[in-house]
């Protein structure tokens, strides 16, 4: 995909960093050590992370050049790395791996999450949050309009959803250590916007890219439409013009 968008990524960034929050209320004591924020993308979290665990030095790890010019801003990375989360490994064990709505853009999680695990200093945490909204409206109407409008482009006959139910990853990680797995549903309300319907406002910067990237100008005018219409449906508005939208995000934590 092209780069990321930080502007458009940011409209979001309280409902985004919410997850986050939660997660890091979750994590147990650490022993000594780095702390990683893998995908760490524009910094939101590097805050957060910096004043949970002080003077720890944050390590923000991106693949994109733009979210890592804003994290630098945020002055609260010890250092940033620009690396595909998928090959990164660390110099030196670090006491805890956070990874915030970044791994559902990589596949096979049954190899992926076990490394990150091994890296980890003798009792320190991974701890992931990934969004796990693949069966809802806002993320199957682009999966199913896509498919219907370009199939030539969008073969989609076999696709699976990147993240996995809760238990799954359960039985996968219990054998490297404690493991506490979860599922939250964030009930968000979207402000209106005079430029679309909240939802695709929402979705644009994240889910609905690997789409439009693929259209042109006149296919993804025609693509964005049907999109809203059907968003409008699914997503009626509320008397104030806002939208209710429920969003399901998944959790995990395994301790070595």
């Amino acid at each position: 995909m092209a780069d990321w968008n930080p502007d458009a990524y940011a409209r979001f960034r309280d409902l985004r960093l919410r997850p986050a929050l939660d997660l890091i209320d979750r994590v147990p004591d650490l022993p000594e050590g780095a702390i990683i924020d893998l995908g760490c993308g524009d910094g939101a979290v590097g805050p957060e992370l910096a004043r949970r665990w002080p003077g720890r030095g944050v390590v923000g790890v991106d693949a994109s050049p733009a979210m890592l010019a804003k994290a630098a801003e945020t002055g609260h990375y010890a250092r940033l790395v620009e690396a595909d989360a998928g090959t990164w490994a660390p110099d030196v064990p670090p006491a805890l791996i956070f990874s915030n709505a970044a791994l559902h853009w990589l596949p096979d999680h049954g190899t992926l999450l076990p490394r990150l695990a091994g890296y980890l200093a003798p009792g320190g945490s991974l701890a992931v949050q990934m969004p796990r909204q693949y069966g809802a409206p806002s993320h199957r109407f682009l999966r199913d309009f896509a498919a219907d409008m370009f199939p030539g482009r969008f073969d989609l006959s076999g696709w699976q959803a990147p993240v996995a139910p809760p238990v799954e990853y359960a039985r996968m990680l219990s054998p490297l250590g404690e493991v506490n797995v979860w599922e939250s549903d964030y009930v968000q309300r979207l402000a209106a916007s005079k430029d679309g319907h909240p939802v695709r406002r929402f979705t644009e910067s994240t889910a609905m890219r690997p789409f439009v990237e693929k259209l042109d100008e006149s296919e993804a005018r025609d693509f964005v439409a049907r999109y809203e219409a059907a968003l409008a449906s699914a997503y009626p508005a509320e008397e104030d013009g806002s939208v209710l939208f429920p969003f399901r995000r998944l959790f995990l934590i395994v301790t070595r």
